[in-house]
């Protein structure tokens, strides 16, 4: 059921629009404005109507289309699409009744017992072995935010499939697979592709320690004889050779064929996983000028992977995540900051911008922000040392779009 459908319903977008259930229960309502022509959204957690309001804000009609679009890809569905829904059943959709049986029988074949499992959005992931090196674990950042994205990938880590996430500067691919670990409590190497990984980095090599030659272990052998989990970041900046040798590792229960130590062979310990970034890969492809040197992954190599599309989070979850990092924010503050960042990433997309604008610069400036009392001073470091001129002042006059801070403030940032 599209946007329109819902904008034109006999009870109009009104009401509320939920998923989960039980104490995993989250909703949206909708409601008319006092003010003609908008709209009033709320946020909240368990029984709609019960609870704290943590998203209260006014829209109109056009933004609200858009968030009903975003709320459907995200599961939450409405009451009168509750009913829409069955009467597709009651008029004979026995392809989606079965479906729907099927995938409740995948999910019993594959639900694995996990006495101390630990949760990942809806996802009950094992822990590591208690062996694993805590030094490799990453730290848990208890502000981070699972969205519903979460749950198709941490699936496809249960099931040792190889996953590639793509997406702009500072989305947040490597984060999301490094707080997974940190709460499933797994070792965690990355490689980095960008000019700083050579295939003996990656592979292996021989050198001459205390008059002995002796082979050193790259970081792939090491993660899968340890079972760590390996990131490989910036896969579309990979030497050919380094592609080479990934290919029969992709495969399932790949091997690894040391050619230079006599064709030894790696087998992969149970817990080794295997991931990879790329920014401009696949449905990334056309924003491969933005990034210089990247290479083509072709749709053969590509195949291989599960490959997930990560897009910045939407204001509200960015703002969302600027509240429980700092508390002292409030919830206008966090929601023009997230704006601010929005629209510098269109602008990035637009190619006005050459940079773009993560959450981590988004949360050191906020930190800054609340150091020092002025907006301006803390965009220095934050912000305009880290970009040229002509950025720092497009970005300067985003900042005063929303109007901020004063414009005679900082004009000579």
């Amino acid at each position: 059921m599209n946007t329109q459908a819902l904008a034109v319903h006999d009870n109009g977008p009104e009401g509320v629009y939920l998923r989960g259930s039980g104490a995993a229960r989250e909703w949206w309502r909708v409601s008319l404005s006092e003010r003609a022509h908008m709209f009033r959204i709320e946020h909240g957690h368990g029984a709609a109507g019960s609870g704290a309001v943590d998203i209260d804000t006014v829209v109109d009609l056009d933004n609200l289309e858009a968030k009903l679009l975003k709320w459907r890809r995200e599961g939450f569905v409405s009451e009168a699409g509750r009913e829409d829904e069955a009467r597709a059943v009651a008029a004979g959709s026995r392809f989606a009744v079965e479906l729907e049986r099927a995938v409740e029988l995948q999910r019993e074949a594959n639900r694995p017992v996990l006495p101390e499992a630990v949760r990942i959005g809806n996802v009950a992931m094992p822990p590591a072995p208690e062996s694993t090196p805590s030094a490799l674990v990453p730290r848990i950042n208890d502000a981070y935010l699972f969205t519903a994205r979460a749950d198709d990938i941490a699936l496809d880590i249960v099931e040792n499939r190889r996953v590639m996430l793509i997406g702009h500067t500072g989305s947040g691919k490597t984060s999301f697979i490094e707080q997974v670990a940190a709460r499933t409590g797994h070792g965690v190497l990355r490689a980095n592709m960008n000019g700083q990984t050579t295939i003996g980095d990656f592979v292996g090599f021989w050198t001459v320690k205390g008059g002995e030659t002796v082979w050193v272990d790259g970081v792939l052998p090491v993660a899968m004889r340890e079972g760590y989990w390996l990131i490989i970041d910036e896969l579309d900046f990979a030497e050919p050779s380094i592609l080479a040798v990934l290919t029969a590792v992709l495969e399932p229960n790949g091997r690894l064929l040391l050619k230079e130590r006599g064709n030894e062979i790696v087998e992969p310990h149970p817990s080794f996983r295997l991931f990879a970034t790329a920014n401009a890969a696949g449905a990334m492809s056309a924003y491969r000028h933005l990034y210089q040197g990247a290479n083509l992954l072709n749709e053969a190599f590509l195949d291989r992977w599960r490959v997930y599309l990560f897009d910045y989070l939407s204001k509200e979850e960015e703002a969302e995540v600027l509240r429980r990092t700092l508390p002292a924010l409030t919830p206008s503050i966090a929601q023009t900051l997230a704006g601010i960042a929005a629209d510098c990433r269109a602008a990035f997309a637009r190619e006005d911008l050459a940079s773009t604008f993560s959450t981590r610069r988004l949360i050191d400036w906020a930190e800054l922000m609340l150091r020092t009392g002025d907006v301006e001073r803390a965009a220095g470091p934050a912000i305009y040392a880290k970009v040229s001129a002509e950025d720092a002042a497009l970005i300067r006059s985003i900042i005063r779009h929303h109007a901020i801070f004063d414009a005679g403030d900082g004009a000579s940032g």
